[in-house]
């Protein structure tokens, strides 16, 4: 009957068989004495470590023992340690000193995993010097959990320590010293160590392999693994993230290729790879791939398809894959929720958003960054400014990233003295320095609300170097309110700046011709042809059944060209015969005859788009477009005719933030 119901406990596979069991023994006392019995060992075992098991049912039979011995005490601080728990396994270890039992060998390396979380990191230290007064030092399992320890609180000095008297052939602590240097970035002393190895295993190879993939040296990583004596997937799937980290998307997708078995992580890499670089289409269709080659998506394949559907504004593949995070029952945590929220918020619904950052149940920083951003991109300030007081209610400290979106939102708005005051009060009352990009965006502020000279004053003032976006956004303020005087001095600093930057040249070119100085405007395209730099063309995209179309300004290669130019057309005389819509031909700046000008503005990249839109969607369903370049001027008050003559909402993402035009009014209120 003993026997029996050792294998039983042996063969168990979920808890309600277990409780049958644990029932059985004491009902029939089967096993006497039952403190002392292998089968409470092997229950205890079961529901403390086991995946299938219940630590609460654990530590309820260990709680009722009386005296219980030191393996069972073992059995519990090894699933605390386990555990979300951790400073119950610490808990339970000075009761084993109190009670006057000896640790050993088997306690102290859980008691010391259960030391490495953060909140209870100091008793490690402390737990050391027990190990040392109890003659253990030596044990290499308690060794290698040590240097992990230190690892963990960034100690790397009394990790060397633990190091050094080490056995040359104990790999497991030798990899563990490597990764605290790799962790640290220093890869000089970690490939010191790995050089001393006596016994590398994949483990150390693999280790190294990242370790020069986080700090770039893509070469070094490519060496090493060529050199590698036996690989496994691990490896593979480490040189392929190496490759995604330094953005070489040719050499990754080759290796990809190349690999002798992919697995989840394998494609989650590639996917990865391709939504970090802005290659969205080929994210979504290697995702195709995956799912014929019969994978199932995890949280980071989640995260990198979200994220490229944010960056096409593909609401609708985005809606499909909020479906595929239930239907796969991935958890919606802080880090799905929060890639969640952007993509709603890229696509042009904040209000499903909104609704995704309230229902979360754990919000970080990085979600509260993201739906303010969110909300700024939109021109909500006010909601902006009270998602912020929120966040600084609930104990989360605002970091530079929040406060770059609340600039952004003031930015929108044109709040000049609130982004002014905001700006200010970083320092004093947050305690953190503001950095170019903030006043960057308090210059944008300025120069935009027509306030130039001021916005040069504070570049002249900046603690720091000012960059190329400040002068940038100088530039834009100069080009709106006709100062060319000063636009030229800054466009030309600029130019020697970022000589590669085709956008300088045009808007410095856009300020001479409004000012109708041709001939300048010929030195500068003539400048821009002999260094070879071409104008970056508008270009736009709209989803249609979650396939993504894109058009290029004066482009006609869509298949359906010749019915979206005629849509076009159809609706520009409607709007000239009942709103007396007329093309803005101040917008193309170049000595061309307004007919010439008004054919280049018919064909700008969100018209086709539009007229797409009317050729495919409802009436009552919006039209989403995402443009890569800033909405001119025509663009805009045509779609503001468009949306009342027709009654249709369009939503527009430019480069800047978003447009949302209904019954002829826009959310901007003109300004952007």
């Amino acid at each position: 009957m003993k026997s029996r119901i050792m294998a039983l406990i042996g063969n168990c596979k979920n808890m309600k068989s277990v409780k049958k069991i644990h029932a059985k023994i004491i009902t029939d006392d089967i096993f006497y004495p039952y403190q002392t019995s292998l089968a409470l060992s092997k229950l205890l075992n079961f529901c403390a470590v086991s995946p299938h098991g219940s630590l609460d049912y654990a530590k309820n039979i260990f709680n009722e023992l009386k005296n219980p011995r030191l393996s069972l005490y073992n059995i519990i601080i090894r699933g605390l340690s386990l555990s979300n728990e951790p400073l119950e396994a610490v808990v339970l270890y000075k009761k084993i000193l109190e009670n006057g039992l000896y640790p050993n060998n088997f306690t102290y390396p859980f008691v010391i995993k259960a030391c490495c979380e953060s909140s209870v990191s100091k008793c490690g230290v402390l737990v050391h010097t027990h190990v040392v007064k109890f003659g253990l030092e030596c044990d290499c399992y308690i060794q290698s959990t040590l240097i992990h320890l230190y690892v963990s609180r960034e100690d790397l000095v009394d990790a060397k320590k633990v190091f050094d008297v080490c056995s040359k052939e104990d790999t497991v602590c030798w990899n563990g010293m490597i990764d605290g240097y790799v962790k640290a970035g220093d890869m000089v002393l970690g490939r010191e160590v790995f050089e001393r190895m006596v016994c590398k295993d994949v483990i150390s190879w693999n280790t190294m392999i990242n370790g020069y993939g986080i700090i770039g040296e893509i070469d070094e990583a490519k060496r090493l693994f060529d050199d590698m004596p036996v690989r496994n997937i691990v490896s593979w799937n480490t040189m392929l993230s190496a490759y995604v980290k330094c953005g070489k998307v040719e050499d990754a997708l080759k290796l990809f290729h190349e690999l002798p078995y992919r697995d989840v992580i394998s494609w989650n890499a590639m996917l990865a790879c391709y939504a970090q670089t802005g290659k969205s289409n080929e994210a979504l269709a290697l995702y195709d791939d995956m799912k014929r080659a019969g994978l199932r998506p995890t949280e980071a394949t989640v995260v990198s398809l979200l994220s490229a559907c944010g960056h096409l504004g593909a609401l609708d593949k985005g809606l499909q894959f909020h479906s595929c995070i239930s239907e796969n029952k991935i958890e919606i945590n802080s880090i799905v929720g929060t890639a969640l929220v952007e993509m709603y918020a890229k696509c042009g619904s904040i209000a499903n958003a909104s609704k995704v950052f309230n229902s979360m149940k754990s919000k970080d920083i990085l979600a509260w960054n993201t739906i303010i951003t969110g909300m700024a991109m939109h021109g909500h300030v006010k909601e902006a400014q009270q998602l912020f007081k929120e966040m600084v209610e609930d104990g989360v400290a605002p970091d530079d990233i929040t406060f770059v979106a609340m600039l952004s939102a003031f930015r929108h708005a044109g709040m000049v003295e609130e982004g002014r005051k905001l700006l200010d009060c970083m320092s004093n009352i947050y305690g953190i320095e503001p950095k170019v990009e903030h006043y960057g965006s308090v210059i944008d502020l300025l120069s935009r609300t027509g306030h130039v000279q001021d916005a040069l004053d504070l570049i002249k003032t900046m603690p720091m170097e000012p960059n190329a976006c400040a002068w940038g956004a100088l530039l834009g303020g100069c080009r709106i309110y006709g100062n060319s005087e000063m636009g030229q001095q800054v466009g030309k600093h600029l130019i020697d700046l970022q000589p590669e930057h085709s956008g300088r040249y045009v808007l410095l070119s856009n300020i001479y011709a409004a000012a109708k100085r041709w001939d300048d405007v010929k030195k500068v395209r003539d400048l821009m042809k002999s260094k070879g730099i071409k104008k970056v063309p508008g270009a736009s995209v709209i989803e249609l059944k979650g396939t993504v179309h894109r058009f290029v300004a004066g482009d006609s290669s869509h298949p359906e060209s010749k019915q979206i130019y005629e849509k076009w057309a159809e609706i520009s005389t409607q709007l000239q015969i009942t709103d007396g819509y007329a093309p803005d031909t101040d917008q193309v700046l170049v000595d061309i005859q307004e007919e010439e000008k008004e054919n280049a503005l018919s064909v700008h990249s969100e018209k086709l788009a539009i007229a797409y839109g009317f050729l495919h969607l409802d009436s009552h369903e919006p039209i989403r477009i995402v443009k890569n370049l800033r909405v001119c001027r025509d663009c805009h008050d045509v779609t503001k005719l468009i949306s009342r003559r027709y009654g249709r909402e369009i939503i527009v993402r430019d480069r800047n933030r978003f447009h949302h035009f209904k019954n002829g009014v826009c959310s901007c209120k003109d300004f952007w």
